[in-house]
């Protein structure tokens, strides 16, 4: 088969291929992801090289060609080089062969030949190359039948799998992960060598699991992957948490929904509503703390009283175990987590404006995002009490909505500051403090209290009266 045709829309292979000729005796192909994504009509604008001989010289020869002579950045350990021209990033490497150690998937490398470089790929569909050799120019070589394996939608390893996830055992969640993105299935005899060598994932950092782990969430569906994790075995490697929301328990004929496939199912959702990885991690954690929160009761069933707390409060070492980023996207995941019940608790109940100030107050600039999350979240096997709760939740959200836009509320702050607080009544930095100034805030959200300073301050005023703070009190 020959793709001649379909490089022609970029002419750097043309000007690669030139530089070839300046390298005698050097053998020159794009392999990998870029084979794959031209024969899928997928757009990338990574570009894969690899060479017999210096793949860095390669490069060097490519840069003075287009003019970006002094710009390859070089990997010397690694003998790879990189250049960026205009959107395309292209890698350059020697063909090599690797052989590895059990302790680790750091491969030990030796120049090779095309065959040893394909042979080290991971899957068949990552190990097609094109020549830009001049006597076979656009030529596929594809040893391992990759060709057919995308029509067929089928991940499979080049070689024999056990070894292959054995050498690497990052691979097993890059197969499930390709599978998630392509929407592919995972051959039989593959997805068994992957449940066969989970054990093997705790040799790889905990860096680059997360790093696929995160491929797999932005994915369209990304309950497909989190299934195949969950299935092999790999997901309890390194994610027991999520692992523990699976089952569901009865007594007395009384039985709780699976919460993991409740999660998979709020995740879908919510990859619907939003492509931000943070939120949808939100919907990850939503009831986490649900295994740790539940419990029987004989009068109304089973309970998980108070799961939205504790699940923002695991949280932090879940991320800090995943070696997720510990930032402001955490807490952004804390606070959807803590808030997720609240706009559903005033859809059950007589719905006051206090009730929803408070909430808009303290979701903050998050409101839109939390109310994805909550949308996302209304699930059922009964279609018409799903549509019904969600015209319900419709109502609530424009009340909502009306109120943030009428009061401002999203960047409410109180007139009166800790630094007035402690002014006023001679008060060092100190709980007190905080309580004076979450009860000020209480009542200007409930109303009784304008959120202008001389209300403000008078209500103030009559808390210190009340602490019996009269003595302290310094004249404004």
């Amino acid at each position: 088969m020959n793709l001649a045709h379909h490089l022609q829309t970029n002419p750097l292979f043309e000007i690669i291929a030139t530089a070839a000729l300046q390298c005698p005796t050097m053998e020159v192909y794009v392999i990998g992801g870029f084979v794959r994504d031209l024969l899928l009509n997928r757009p990338c604008k990574d570009i894969d090289i690899v060479c017999t001989g210096s793949g860095i010289a390669l490069a060097e020869a490519f840069a003075k060609l287009v003019g970006l002579e002094g710009q390859v950045v070089t990997f010397k350990n690694f003998g790879t080089a990189m250049l960026k021209v205009n959107d395309w990033e292209v890698e350059f490497v020697g063909a090599r062969k690797e052989s590895y150690r059990l302790d680790s998937r750091k491969p030990t490398v030796a120049t090779g030949t095309l065959e040893d470089d394909q042979n080290r790929r991971d899957f068949t569909i990552n190990a097609m190359a094109i020549s830009l050799n001049k006597a076979n120019y656009g030529e596929l070589i594809d040893p391992f039948g990759g060709l057919q394996h995308l029509k067929e939608k089928i991940i499979k390893t080049p070689l024999e799998p056990n070894i292959t996830f054995s050498d690497d055992p990052l691979r097993m969640m890059r197969a499930i992960r390709f599978a998630t993105q392509l929407e592919f299935d995972i051959d039989g005899h593959t997805f068994k060598a992957i449940t066969d060598n989970k054990e093997r994932l705790q040799i790889v950092s905990m860096e680059r699991i997360s790093d696929e782990l995160n491929k797999i969430i932005l994915t369209k569906k990304p309950s497909y992957g989190f299934k195949m994790l969950f299935t092999s075995g790999l997901l309890k490697e390194f994610f027991p948490d999520m692992v523990a929301l699976y089952g569901v328990d009865v007594v007395n004929g009384y039985a709780h929904k699976d919460n993991f496939y409740h999660t998979l199912k709020v995740l879908d959702n919510l990859a619907e509503l939003s492509d931000d990885l943070w939120l949808r991690w939100a919907a990850i954690l939503h009831d986490i703390a649900k295994p740790a929160t539940k419990r029987f009761d004989e009068k109304v069933g089973w309970t998980f009283h108070g799961h939205e707390e504790k699940g923002a409060r695991m949280v932090t070492p879940i991320f800090r175990s995943l070696k997720l980023p510990l930032n402001e996207k955490m807490k952004f995941v804390e606070k959807m987590v803590r808030l997720h019940l609240r706009p559903i608790a005033l859809v059950k109940r007589n719905i006051t404006e206090s009730a929803m100030r408070r909430m808009i107050v303290d979701v903050g600039e998050d409101f839109d995002a939390l109310m994805k999350l909550v949308r996302a979240d209304i699930t059922s096997k009964d279609g018409n009490k799903v549509k019904q709760f969600l015209k319900n939740y419709d109502e609530v959200e424009k009340k909502l909505k009306e109120l943030e836009q009428k009061d401002e509320l999203r960047n409410f702050q109180p007139v009166i500051t800790g630094e007035i607080i402690m002014e006023t009544f001679n008060l060092p930095p100190s709980k007190e403090v905080g309580e004076i100034k979450q009860e000020i805030r209480d009542a200007i959200l409930d109303g009784y209290v304008k959120n202008e300073m001389e209300d403000a301050f008078a209500y103030l005023l009559q808390i210190g009266q009340k602490r019996g703070f009269s003595t302290k009190l310094k004249t404004m």
